[in-house]
Formats: C-alpha cells, structure tokens, sequence
C-alpha cells in the first residue's frame, strides 16, 4: 500500500470518528490560543531570562477521555479552576520541559540537556511546575479577555492526566498542544477544555473568525501604540499641487523654471505615504534655512487622524 493511499485512509478514518463525535470547531478558541503563544514567548522570557519560543503544535476536537488517555501518563496534570465559568479544565506539562526549566534558573544553559528518566516528581519540582502552570495561566486569562473574563489558577496536581476527572469521558474538548523551546531545550503543555466548562462562551468561541479584531483588549492596544511610538515616519512637505496637461510636463527641460506660485505666505501640506498629518507656513530660520511653522493638525492626542 502506497503511503499516498495510507494517508488517504487515514484522512478518511479522521473524517469519520470526528463526524460520529460531532465535535464542533471552536475558530475564535484557535485564534485565542495564536495569541496566548505571542504572549507566553514573553512572559516565559522575562521568568528564564533566556530567549523563548512558544507555537500552537496541535489543535484537536475529541472526547475528554480520548484527550486525557492520549496524553503521556508520565506528564505532570494539574486541574485548574475557571472562574466565574461552570466547570474545571486540565493543563498537562512535558517533564522535558519542566527539567529544561530547571536547569535554565539554575545557571546550568550550556551543559547538554539531561534525559529525563520515569520516576516520581519531588516537592520542589512540583512547586517548579506550579509556579510556571501559573505563569501559562495567567497569559491564558489576557489572552481570553477580549472575549470573557475569566481568571485560570491551578487547584490541585494529579499523578498522572489518565487520573484527571474534569468531564465525562464522552463529553467533547478542544485539546491544544504547545510547543516551548529555551537555548536548545523544551518540551509542551498540553490543555484540555471540556466543552461542558466552556459552556458559558461557547457561542462566542464558535463564531467564524476572519482575521477581525477579537473584542476591545486595552492590553494589547496599549502595547502596539508603544511599539508604533518607536518607529520612524518619513514626511513628505507639498508645496503645491497643480494640474497640467501632459503634453506640457513632457516639454520640461533641464534649467527651466517653473512658478508653483506660491509665497512666503503660502501653506504647506507635510503628509506620510499619502495621508495629510499637518500643514503650516513655510519661513525662514536664521540661519537661512527653511522651515515651517504648524498652524493645523489632522491627529487626536492618541494619534487618530481625524
């Protein structure tokens, strides 16, 4: 059998399991997760001091108990509170990950990474996990806020995600898959949200997502307007704009003057890729240059052009 016919079967096998659970799609959920990874990069950044990545490796929609059971029983589960919504969700964390960490704010960056070998997990390294589930928790909470407030923290640790009960085994979830990597390091956080405690945004979260703004986030507004401060604009001053038949423009020649007709009391046009920001008079300096001097401005103090 060709690996081409294999895929096809296998795509088909796909098609109906998720058909027979009726699991539906969550796109705005999707687009919240893209956005929780940009802002998890950061916060786990500044906790290790090291350069961070974060990407969604993996979305799926099946059952709980399918999630659960397909999650290595070796990971570190936790079952997390969401409040104000109905119901608990679970966060499963990569031991590779939590030892990457811990060898990282240990000062241990240029020693090869260590092999993680099956054992129980000690009271520091729980508390370890903790600190950082909390960390991936509260990104969780920004990140969902355009859409509903809603404050994740971490209830209890269980041995393992097969020991976790946050749903009935056939109650469907959405099941996302981080990826983190730290200098060479990493592993992935796993998380299970039972539709049961998504329940109270579910329609929200099963709308079409086209790409839109998702909500008002003031976060996130803020923090483009910083980087958006520090950027350079190229300003361009329009003396004068007139209209000429071609056939006149085409006759120019080198050395040939043209009146704008203007003077000194003239107003100038400045404007950046097309848009008018700001006229004003054009003058004189001492030392003889040019300059102009702002009589209107086409901005807000927040920097809408109005």
């Amino acid at each position: 059998m060709t690996e081409t016919v294999t895929d096809r079967i296998s795509l088909e096998e796909e098609i109906i399991r998720v058909t027979a659970e009726n699991v539906e799609r969550l796109p705005v959920l999707e687009a919240i997760f893209e956005r929780h990874a940009q802002g998890l990069a950061a916060a786990l950044k500044a906790f290790t001091g090291v350069a961070t990545d974060a990407k969604i490796a993996k979305i799926e929609y099946v059952s709980c108990g399918e999630a659960l059971t397909g999650t290595d029983k070796t990971w570190l589960a936790m079952v997390c509170e969401a409040t104000p919504w109905k119901g608990p969700v679970a966060l499963a964390l990569d031991p590779n990950l939590l030892f990457s960490l811990l060898e990282v704010l240990l000062g241990g960056r240029s020693s090869r990474p260590i092999e993680w070998t099956p054992r129980g997990f000690t009271s520091i390294e729980k508390r370890l996990a903790t600190q950082s589930c909390d960390i991936v928790l509260k990104e969780l909470s920004t990140a969902f806020a355009p859409v509903s407030a809603v404050e994740f923290n971490v209830s209890y640790i269980e041995s393992s995600p097969q020991a976790v009960m946050i749903a009935p085994a056939k109650a469907p979830c959405a099941r996302i898959t981080l990826d983190v990597s730290c200098e060479g390091r990493g592993g992935a956080f796993v998380f299970v949200l039972p539709y049961p405690a998504l329940e109270p945004v579910k329609s929200k979260l099963s709308d079409a997502f086209m790409g839109e703004h998702i909500g008002q986030d003031a976060a996130w507004e803020a923090r483009m307007k910083r980087a958006l401060n520090g950027t350079d604009v190229t300003l361009s001053a329009i003396l004068r704009e007139l209209r000429l038949p071609l056939s006149e423009v085409l006759g120019w020649k080198p050395g040939q003057v043209i009146d704008l007709g203007i003077d000194m009391e003239s107003e100038v046009t400045l404007a950046a890729r097309g848009r008018t920001l700001l006229r004003g008079a054009v003058g004189r300096r001492r030392t003889g240059a040019a300059a102009i001097r702002i009589t209107e401005t086409r901005f807000t103090e927040d920097g809408d052009l109005s």
